[in-house]
């Protein structure tokens, strides 16, 4: 799932990094399997990123747009975007396809953030005095309520929406 990390950390990078670390052990183990996925990781996994997602769209994205004085910076589009089709993609049980997709969408996305120049350190430069705030706001994040898994036509329409939306085209 990831690609890259950054050269040098601060406190909302390595936070946000850690967590990408524990969800990719997640991850691994989930997906070690080609014929079955292990919801003993999986599980985790999707509420852990769940959780990862919301600190961003609630916590970080609304900071960095506060300290650009009100103004999303264009990235914001791109990461709702991505966080989207990832959170749509953890409804329906987790399928060949699925798995795929995701694995796809979370390496271009961990890129974006964690990259040289990423999301993570762009957002520490600009919320400037505010990043220990941000990241105790981080650590306080209550754990995500997850429905149980749909497979309904409904939810794969939602799903290939918010995927082709974000980008990339689902293939089932």
């Amino acid at each position: 799932m990831r690609k890259q990390a950054r050269d040098r950390g601060g406190p909302i990078g390595d936070f946000l990094e850690a967590d990408h670390r524990r969800l990719d052990a997640l991850w691994q183990t989930a997906v070690a399997d080609n014929r079955a996925v292990d919801h003993v990781a999986y599980d985790p996994f999707r509420v852990g990123l769940l959780r990862h997602i919301g600190m961003e769209e609630k916590i970080l994205l609304p900071a960095v747009q506060q300290a650009c004085g009100g103004s999303p910076l264009p990235i914001a589009a791109k990461l709702r975007l991505d966080h989207g089709a990832i959170a749509s993609l953890l409804m329906p049980t987790p399928t060949a396809a699925i798995i795929e997709m995701l694995r796809r969408i979370l390496a271009d996305h961990n890129e974006i953030e964690e990259g040289p120049d990423g999301w993570y350190e762009t957002s520490e430069t600009l919320v400037g005095a505010e990043v220990e705030q941000i990241v105790a706001r981080f650590q306080a994040a209550p754990p995500v309520n997850v429905l149980p898994y749909s497979d309904t036509a409904t939810v794969m329409n939602t799903v290939r929406r918010a995927v082709e939306r974000a980008g990339y085209r689902f293939k089932e």
